[in-house]
C-alpha cells in the first residue's frame, strides 16, 4: 500500500512539474488553426491529415511542458523559488526533485518536439523547420539565458505571439498549404486570452519579482491598472470575434460561440479586484486558464460547425 502510495506520489511530482493547468495553452491553438482550415479545404479531395495534426498537438504540447520546466529550473538556479512559492511551481524546492533531472526531462521533450516537427515537414514543408527552431527558442529563452524574457515586459508579447498566432498559422499551414487573411484575424483573440495567462500569473508574483528584480508589466503598470488592463484586453477579444463574424470575409454566426464563455473573465476581473495576496489571487488566476480553455474550445467548434455547414 505504501509502495502505491509512493508511484502515485511520485507521478503527481511530475504532473504537476508540467504545469498541466497551461498545457490548454498548447492545445487550443492547434485545434482553433486545424478548424480552421476545414474552412479552406471543404468540398475538395483534401481531407483533414490526422497524423499530422496528431504530429503537432503532441509536439506543442511538450514544448509547452519542457518550457514550464525551463521555468522551473531557472527560477530555482536565480533563487526565486522557496517554500513560500505558492502555485504548482517550485518543485524543485518542496518536492525535493533534482534540478539537473528537471532540466535533462525538459531537454528530452524538447528533441521528441524535434522530432515530430521533422516529420511534419516532411509532410508540409522545410520552411517549417527554421519556424519551429525559433519557437523552441523563445520557449527556451523566456526564462533561459542571460536575458530571460520573463524578465522584461514583453513576456505577455511573447507568450500570445508565439505560443498563439504562430501555432494557430502552422497549424492552418500543415493542412492547407498555404496562409490566408482570415486565420490571422482569427487568431488575435487567442494571442490576448493566452497573453493574459502570463499576464495573471505575473500579477499575482509582482511583489516577489520586483524585489528579485524583473520588470515585468504589472510591475511597471503597478496592481490595479494592470487588473485594468487585464479587463479591457478581455473586452477587445470578444470585440474582435464579433468583428470577424460579421465584418470579415468568411465569418461566421458559430463564431459567436466564443461568447458564452464571457462569464470567465468576469470572475478573473472580480478576484483580482478583490484579493491582493498571491495566495488569495490563486482563483484569479485559474479563472483566467478556464477563459482561455472554454473560449478556445467554443472558437474552434464554432468554426468547425461553419466549415462542416458551407465553408468559405
Amino acid at each position: 500500500m505504501a509502495s502505491q502510495y509512493q508511484q502515485y506520489s511520485t507521478v503527481k511530482k511530475y504532473w504537476q512539474l508540467m504545469r498541466p493547468h497551461t498545457l490548454t495553452a498548447a492545445v487550443v491553438p492547434v485545434l482553433v488553426g486545424t478548424a480552421t482550415s476545414k474552412l479552406f479545404i471543404l468540398g475538395s479531395e483534401n481531407q483533414l491529415n490526422l497524423g499530422v495534426f496528431l504530429a503537432m498537438l503532441i509536439a506543442c504540447l511538450l514544448i509547452q511542458a519542457a518550457t514550464n520546466m525551463f521555468n522551473e529550473y531557472y527560477d530555482f538556479k536565480k533563487g526565486l523559488d522557496d517554500h513560500t512559492s505558492v502555485g504548482i511551481g517550485g518543485a524543485i524546492v518542496r518536492n525535493g526533485m533534482s534540478p539537473k533531472l528537471v532540466l535533462n526531462l525538459a531537454i528530452a521533450f524538447y528533441i521528441i518536439a524535434a522530432l515530430l516537427g521533422i516529420f511534419i515537414a516532411l509532410q508540409s514543408s522545410f520552411w517549417l523547420i527554421p519556424v519551429g527552431l525559433v519557437c523552441m527558442a523563445v520557449g527556451y529563452l523566456y526564462t533561459g539565458g542571460p536575458f530571460p524574457i520573463s524578465w522584461t515586459p514583453f513576456g505577455e508579447l511573447f507568450s500570445g505571439v508565439f505560443m498563439g498566432m504562430i501555432i494557430i498559422l502552422i497549424s492552418f499551414f500543415i493542412q492547407t498549404g498555404n496562409l490566408q487573411s482570415l486565420v490571422v484575424w482569427i487568431s488575435i483573440p487567442i494571442v490576448i486570452t493566452i497573453g493574459l495567462i502570463n499576464m495573471a500569473n505575473n500579477i499575482r508574483d509582482r511583489v516577489k519579482d520586483k524585489e528579485s528584480g524583473r520588470k515585468t508589466l504589472p510591475i511597471l503598470l503597478g496592481k490595479n491598472n494592470s487588473v485594468r488592463f487585464l479587463a479591457l484586453m478581455y473586452i477587445v477579444a470578444y470585440v474582435l470575434v464579433i468583428y470577424i463574424t460579421f465584418f470579415q470575409p468568411g465569418g461566421s454566426i458559430f463564431y459567436l460561440l466564443a461568447l458564452l464563455s464571457f462569464p470567465m473573465p468576469i470572475k478573473a476581473v472580480r478576484r483580482f479586484k478583490k484579493n491582493d495576496t498571491p495566495q488569495t489571487m490563486m482563483p484569479a488566476m485559474a479563472a483566467t486558464g478556464k477563459t482561455n480553455t472554454f473560449f478556445g474550445l467554443l472558437y474552434a467548434l464554432g468554426i468547425y460547425i461553419s466549415a462542416i455547414l458551407g465553408g468559405i
